[in-house]
């Protein structure tokens, strides 16, 4: 159990799409875990792809955290807020410049110019084998990308498991061919600045998990690496895939215009939970109720 009142959390959905419910199990924990505490949390939304973000997409965030009630303790109030004063997309040079200070302290970064589909090519399994270790390239956008050399047998230790770096990701994407910051760098370097010390993610999200932590020691992320993480399991659909706001996944948006309320999602959160939905009728509940663990 989580015990400590200076815990800083945040929720981080990227607007790609309509939040769906596997969403709201994600911001559920969080707040639940946060509250339980009486930490603090921050609403981080990762829009640094801009070909992907739309604003429908930005406001469907605001509208259904405020539909489930989940409140949050910094970030913007609203989309126009979010714009001015929060998106990824104007610190481009921001995280840029720190990638650039790394790349000149630390030899295991380097440019590539390797597209995803020759790594599919030569390696099958998606797995970037090194091509452009030793070329020693410059780095130009649009034709080069810029890359983290892993080590072998670089194995991370995040929670009670242990992942295979090398194996999982090899040297993986810093600054992406198209100028723009990896997912990787943008969410560790806004977490750092947020403070974030417990990070609630998929269990999708647990090799990047470990890839950040692999950043963050380069970067001397004292407090970061020292962070709490807790990878939960994922709500599949029908298909039983999981749910993908750039798919078919049934929205929040949709479901909330068949319920005049949350409580019908609560109750189907907390079943997947494993909570007994019956002791479930407003959010609260779940502080009281929750017990997840890393």
């Amino acid at each position: 159990m989580l015990d400590n009142k200076s815990i800083i959390s945040r929720l981080a959905p990227t607007p790609s799409g309509y939040l769906h419910i596997g969403n709201a199990v994600n911001f559920v924990l969080t707040w639940a875990k946060v509250k339980q505490v009486g930490g603090k949390l921050a609403l981080r939304i990762d829009d640094a792809d801009a070909a992907r973000c739309k604003l429908e997409f930005i406001e469907d965030i605001f509208y259904q955290l405020d539909w489930l009630g989940i409140e949050y303790d910094e970030g913007p109030t609203g989309p126009d807020d979010f714009y001015k004063n929060y998106s990824q997309q104007a610190k481009r040079d921001y995280y840029f410049e720190i990638i650039q200070n790394l790349k000149k302290q630390n030899p295991l970064v380097y440019a590539c110019k390797c597209s995803r589909k020759s790594i599919q090519q030569k390696g099958g399994s998606g797995v970037y084998s090194g091509t452009c270790r030793e070329l020693n390239l410059p780095w130009e956008p649009i034709k080069t990308a810029i890359r983290v050399l892993v080590p072998q047998k670089t194995c991370i230790q995040v929670g009670k498991q242990l992942v295979c770096l090398d194996q999982q990701m090899g040297d993986f994407v810093l600054w992406r061919k198209d100028n723009l910051p990896s997912y990787q760098v943008a969410s560790l370097i806004d977490d750092r600045d947020l403070g974030v010390n417990l990070v609630v993610r998929g269990e999708d999200l647990l090799t990047s998990t470990a890839a950040q932590l692999f950043i963050a020691r380069q970067l001397d992320y004292k407090k970061f690496v020292a962070s709490k993480f807790i990878h939960h399991p994922l709500m599949s659909g029908i298909n039983g895939k999981k749910l993908s706001k750039s798919g078919d996944a049934f929205s929040i948006k949709q479901m909330r215009a068949k319920f005049s309320c949350p409580q019908a999602i609560f109750k189907q959160i907390a079943t997947f939970l494993k909570i007994n939905a019956d002791e479930i009728s407003c959010l609260d509940d779940f502080r009281r109720l929750l017990r997840v663990e890393s």
